[in-house]
């Protein structure tokens, strides 16, 4: 791939996932034996992106002692005092890098090798049509977990929220900086920059056909584990 640099967004609470996530953050709960760090990060080693950037903030500390202990060569750069949300978490690891284009990856989502190809397809679309922000999105119908609403509409590789909202974001993006040019390190949803995105209509959405798995609650936890 062209982008060399990849965030993986691992500062949140978990809270739909108690009591597990009371004692384990929610990164580090394992499906097939894997956790869902190690997923994302064989996903993200198989597609050739060789930098790599974490943030924490909830149970950091078991966040670095799990990473310290995979011999990778991976940055956890820390949300600081309060937990930053997904704009501002991702804003801050960008400012620890010198890159302007970046694949974020949030890792409730079982990712897997049939993303790889979609993945560079959506790369290519990216670069070629010169945007600033485009999402891998699914089709409710390929969901796992059956009670997820739709996140998007999509026409023609454009997002917005007018219509039928027919398409779920699956949690993989890649993003220009610019998108955060008017913005400081704070606080703040990922959504609003979606929001300004779409009043411009500049936010994009490639199709994914893989079936989406997404560890969404204890629910489906348990169907996952089978407990």
């Amino acid at each position: 791939m062209e982008i060399n640099t990849a965030l993986i967004l691992c500062a949140g609470y978990g809270k739909r996932l108690n009591p597990i996530t009371l004692s384990k953050p929610k990164p580090l709960i394992e499906i097939n034996n894997t956790t869902l760090l190690k997923n994302t990060l064989n996903l993200v080693i198989s597609l050739g992106v060789k930098n790599i950037l974490i943030n924490s903030f909830y149970l950091r500390e078991k966040i670095e002692e799990y990473v310290a202990n995979l011999n990778l060569n991976l940055n956890i750069i820390s949300d600081g005092n309060k937990i930053l949300d997904t704009g501002g978490g991702i804003l801050n690891l960008i400012n620890n890098s010198k890159k302007n284009d970046f694949l974020v990856f949030n890792p409730d989502t079982l990712w897997n090798e049939d993303y790889i190809t979609e993945i560079k397809n959506m790369e290519k679309f990216y670069f070629k049509n010169k945007v600033r922000n485009i999402l891998l999105v699914v089709e409710k119908s390929k969901s796992f977990d059956q009670r997820m609403i739709g996140d998007f509409f999509m026409k023609d590789n454009i997002l917005n929220k007018s219509f039928d909202k027919n398409f779920i974001f699956t949690g993989c993006q890649i993003l220009n900086k610019s998108v955060f040019e008017n913005y400081k390190v704070e606080s703040f949803s990922m959504n609003k920059i979606w929001e300004e995105l779409i009043s411009k209509n500049q936010l994009h959405g490639y199709k994914s056909e893989v079936k989406f798995t997404h560890l969404t609650d204890i629910e489906i936890y348990k169907k996952l584990t089978k407990i």
